[in-house]
């Protein structure tokens, strides 16, 4: 895959910024075409759904970031499609998902009952949830709601939406993006210049905090376009506290079904603080956590790859992530 149709694909701002990195480390297999759906959910809202591996392999949710970013080819990084069978839903308002952008009808809720809905879809019965940033507060949910579902949880630098994870991520930002996060511009609000200069600061602030340079050009045209639709989600869910305030996300893990579980996060992580798996660690003895040393919020970085392909392939052989410990 040419590396500018990747960029346009991968839409989040610390994925974009790691295109270099990962076209020199790994080569995307071609693989067989996915097999596609559109599954409409209501009130105008179409997911698209890919799947991609052994029609017959394990079955696998694989959840994307955000809110709002869509999959990405890196998400598949990791898997041997021999044994998996990968589900790869684009959320609502999300990635090649119709109406792209669109807010209304576009909560937590909405989207735990659309996987119930694809599951259903696929006639599946249960399947290991695989998730990363936002991904993995989406799986969360996901396995609180519908605990029969869920076969494993592999969770990647986990977000679980507190107060004080969302004011950490906005701590120094340039305004209109700060003094409160409660009041985060409204991007339908803004005339179309205001807007895109609005994704503009928020994809300059997100890059800095994932630690990357200033070098890169600023995205334009269908690129931006398409950054505009992903941060008007995303503020959207920001300022609702993705509606997993009352109770908190954290208080509600005891209740996590007793499956297998494993956290991996960058011990340097300045998007979603480590100190979050810690805690869910604390709240679900047990869960495993691996702290990787050195490593950020980059999917991409090798010792992440190397954790998640070891923990699959444990998964694959016994059904746990005991050989990932």
């Amino acid at each position: 895959m040419k590396i500018m149709n990747l960029q346009a694909a991968l839409r989040g701002a610390c994925a974009v910024a790691t295109i270099a990195l990962v076209s020199e480390l790994y080569e995307f297999p071609a693989g067989p075409a996915p097999r596609t759906h559109a599954l409409p959910v209501g009130h105008g809202h179409v997911l698209h759904v890919e799947e991609w591996g052994h029609p017959d392999g394990l079955p696998v949710l694989l959840l994307h970031g955000g809110p709002g970013s869509g999959c990405s080819p890196l998400l598949r990084r990791g898997f041997n499609l021999q044994q998996y069978r990968l589900i790869c839903p684009d959320q609502r308002g999300a990635g090649r998902s119709t109406p792209r952008g669109e807010v209304a009808h576009n909560t937590t809720a909405k989207l735990v009952d659309d996987l119930w809905l694809l599951r259903r879809r696929l006639g599946i019965e249960r399947w290991l949830v695989v998730g990363g940033s936002w991904g993995a507060t989406l799986a969360l949910a996901h396995a609180l709601d519908q605990a029969e579902a869920v076969s494993g949880l592999l969770l990647r630098n986990t977000f679980l939406a507190r107060e004080a994870d969302i004011e950490d991520f906005f701590d120094g930002a340039p305004e209109p993006l700060v003094p409160d996060w409660r009041t985060l511009p409204d991007l339908d609000a803004a005339d179309a210049a205001q807007a895109r200069a609005l994704a503009l600061l928020w994809w300059g602030w997100e890059r800095r905090r994932c630690g990357q340079d200033d070098a890169a050009p600023p995205p334009e045209g269908e690129a931006l376009d398409a950054l505009l639709d992903r941060y008007r989600v995303q503020a959207h869910y920001l300022r609702n506290g993705c509606w997993l305030q009352s109770p908190p996300l954290l208080e509600r893990c005891a209740a996590l079904p007793r499956v297998p579980i494993h956290l991996l996060h960058g011990a340097e992580d300045r998007v979603c603080p480590p100190e979050g798996s810690v805690a869910l660690r604390e709240a679900v003895p047990w869960a495993t956590l691996d702290m990787l040393p050195g490593v950020g919020h980059d999917p991409a970085h090798p010792l992440l790859q190397d954790a998640l392909a070891r923990a699959l392939d444990a998964f694959a052989a016994r059904g746990d992530f005991g050989a990932a410990e």
